[in-house]
């Protein structure tokens, strides 16, 4: 069966994927047996087979985001592992470039972006750290996402899904970040 043949070659990758972004292992198990069966169930009316791999992909980083929704209320733009050999995302690929363009914001939202997609709180705990109401500090968040966003897109053309994860990428010009 189709189905089964890709979950087999898609299991391992899979597995480490959600390693970079997950630290505990019965979690990471958890969240890939979720993925595989929504996989599993959803193939058959996959409609375009040749961007399979982004789709399995797709599938399993919204699965990542439902496990952190339910955890916390709150996803980062870029929940990234400490170890950059862990994360095979290329938003921890990307980190380096960001890092330079988060610094040419103006100070409250670097400090934003800084504390929470960078820094590892969620928006409910930035906004009592700052003595702000969570809607607030979610305005900030996001205010801050869409500053370093324009940024980001002067130096590079991005494909991402809707929930930020950034899917290809190539430069537009010399912006210091090029690997």
């Amino acid at each position: 069966m189709v189905e089964e043949r890709i979950i087999n070659n898609f299991n391992g990758k899979l597995e480490k994927f959600i390693a970079g972004f997950v630290k505990d292992q019965s979690a990471v198990q958890d969240i890939l047996q979720d993925a595989l069966l929504k996989i599993y169930i959803a193939y058959p009316n996959l409609k375009n087979k040749e961007k399979l791999t982004s789709w399995v992909y797709q599938i399993t980083r919204n699965t990542i985001y439902d496990h952190f929704r339910k955890k916390q209320n709150d996803v980062p733009l870029f929940d990234l592992p400490n170890d950059p050999s862990e994360a095979p995302s290329l938003n921890h690929e990307l980190l380096d470039c960001i890092k330079p363009f988060v610094k040419q914001l103006p100070e409250k939202y670097k400090d934003a972006l800084l504390q929470t997609d960078l820094g590892g709180l969620s928006q409910k705990q930035y906004a009592k750290k700052i003595g702000l109401s969570y809607s607030g500090a979610k305005s900030i968040v996001q205010r801050a996402r869409i500053k370093l966003k324009a940024l980001f897109n002067e130096c590079c053309q991005i494909e991402s899904d809707k929930y930020g994860q950034i899917m290809s990428y190539h430069h537009k010009k010399a912006c210091g970040c090029s690997k």
